[in-house]
């Protein structure tokens, strides 16, 4: 390196090759032996050879465009983190996650969610009720639009934003959740009306319905989502950890000290049903006394 250092910058990329001493560099001879480029280039080159016709016939007919809900379905990893447990539970949390952001921007003070005995769970909340009114972009009701598109949501921020703080960022929450149910009910309730909508993978298989509310009934506002997990996506079985779900509930309580989240699991056997309220005023401040009870 110091010796080429006296040499012109030209001379030293340009210089003729005769006048490097080659010879000298090696000291002992080698025979028969492969150096790491030529044996990566030779495997390159057996692969190739031996590469399928599909690989070489490949132009435009082999990129593919997943429309709607099919790319979840197809790398459901992605959005849920794993077909297991743990991306099972993940679903709860998504619905779970758009109720506790009404009660953040104030509109709602109570969610109820329920593990039925049949594997499903409904999660419901006493909020403004997603809308059903018509979207002039999707060309479909506001309802089936969060439901069936990937990044559909009013939570994106900015004057025509539907909150100001959440905890949902992208709009794929609830539309996930449809898209990896075998089958999914939405009601809303709001402005007086009750509107359903059924679902099967993420497709819509009924047309959405309303109809009036009782006089007794008519302020009632909020939204419940009821799903049934698809077992053609989850590896393991359909069963939700009642103890895993209350300790998320339990923080999320903790963390609204003006929302009350309940939990119940049902059973055909009455006496190993579950029932749990959480509720506490004092916000962080109990969430510590809670964590010292033992201290």
């Amino acid at each position: 390196f110091h010796s080429l250092a006296s040499y012109p910058r030209y001379s030293i990329f340009f210089h003729p090759r005769t006048n490097f001493a080659l010879k000298s560099i090696c000291w002992f001879p080698v025979q028969n032996v492969l150096t790491p480029r030529a044996f990566m280039s030779s495997n390159i080159t057996t692969e190739a050879f031996h590469g399928s016709k599909s690989s070489k016939a490949y132009n435009s007919e082999q990129i593919q465009v997943l429309e709607g809900l099919d790319p979840v379905r197809k790398r459901p990893g992605m959005y849920i983190g794993s077909t297991g447990p743990r991306g099972l539970h993940h679903l709860v949390y998504e619905i779970l996650d758009n109720a506790v952001d009404e009660a953040q921007a104030g509109f709602a003070t109570q969610i109820d969610v329920v593990l039925h005995s049949n594997g499903s769970v409904s999660i419901t909340d006493n909020g403004r009720g997603i809308p059903t009114d018509f979207h002039p972009v999707t060309k479909k009701s506001a309802l089936e639009t969060v439901l069936t598109v990937l990044h559909a949501g009013g939570k994106f921020g900015g004057l025509s934003s539907g909150y100001s703080i959440s905890g949902g960022l992208h709009g794929v929450g609830l539309s996930v959740v449809n898209a990896l149910s075998e089958a999914l009910e939405v009601t809303v309730w709001r402005d007086g009306m009750e509107y359903r909508q059924k679902y099967s993978r993420g497709k819509p298989v009924m047309a959405l319905t309303c109809h009036g509310l009782s006089t007794e009934s008519k302020d009632r506002q909020g939204t419940c989502i009821w799903f049934w997990p698809d077992n053609k996506i989850f590896t393991t079985a359909i069963e939700f950890d009642y103890n895993t779900l209350a300790g998320r509930i339990r923080e999320l309580a903790f963390l609204n000290p003006k929302l009350t989240i309940t939990l119940k699991k049902e059973d055909n056997n009455p006496e190993k049903s579950l029932y749990n309220e959480y509720f506490f005023a004092g916000g962080l401040f109990e969430y510590v006394k809670w964590l010292n009870a033992d201290k």
